[in-house]
């Protein structure tokens, strides 16, 4: 694959270099993942974790639409995380049928290891990239953060349709 200069001549071909640039991260997190205690967390509850970490004080309405899944699977999902002392479940101040989900102490210390252990394999990367090409990557990588942080905004009145996978549902 050509890299340095290359400027894609589309989104689709931008699309294409971030899918192959994903499997490849999804390889490395693996590799930390793998470097972890005992007793890690499935990847879906993972991005459970991280939506409620941003988004402290979510409910499983909230958590379900930010996932794209399914209310009884965000609820089983819960239902394990707080058995693993990872989310807090409290009664919303707002409403008696809601329910708030916070990040417990130990959640957050366990997304802390993972984010130690996935910058340690992304700086060995990092690491043997040239000055420039790390600076572009580093202006790329916040543009596409800016980007995705907007589509899947709460506020953004989206389509939920077209973020579902049943992320949930995997777990």
């Amino acid at each position: 694959m050509p890299h340095r200069g290359f400027r894609p001549r589309s989104s689709e071909q931008a699309s294409a270099y971030a899918v192959a640039a994903s499997e490849l991260l999804e390889v490395l997190w693996g590799r930390g993942q793998e470097s972890a205690a005992s007793g890690t967390v499935s990847p879906s509850q993972l991005r459970a974790l991280l939506v409620i970490e941003k988004q402290e004080g979510t409910n499983l309405r909230a958590l379900g639409e930010a996932l794209g899944s399914r209310a009884p699977s965000v609820s089983r999902l819960c239902d394990r995380m707080e058995a693993m002392g990872l989310v807090l479940r409290a009664p919303s101040p707002t409403s008696r049928r809601e329910v708030e989900l916070r990040l417990s102490m130990r959640g957050r210390a366990l997304l802390e290891g993972y984010r130690a252990l996935r910058a340690a394999e992304l700086n060995a990367v990092l690491e043997r990239m040239a000055p420039a090409d790390l600076a572009a990557l580093t202006d790329g990588l916040a543009a596409f953060r800016d980007a995705a942080s907007e589509r899947l905004s709460p506020e953004r009145d989206t389509d939920a349709s077209r973020l579902r996978d049943d992320v949930a549902d995997s777990a």
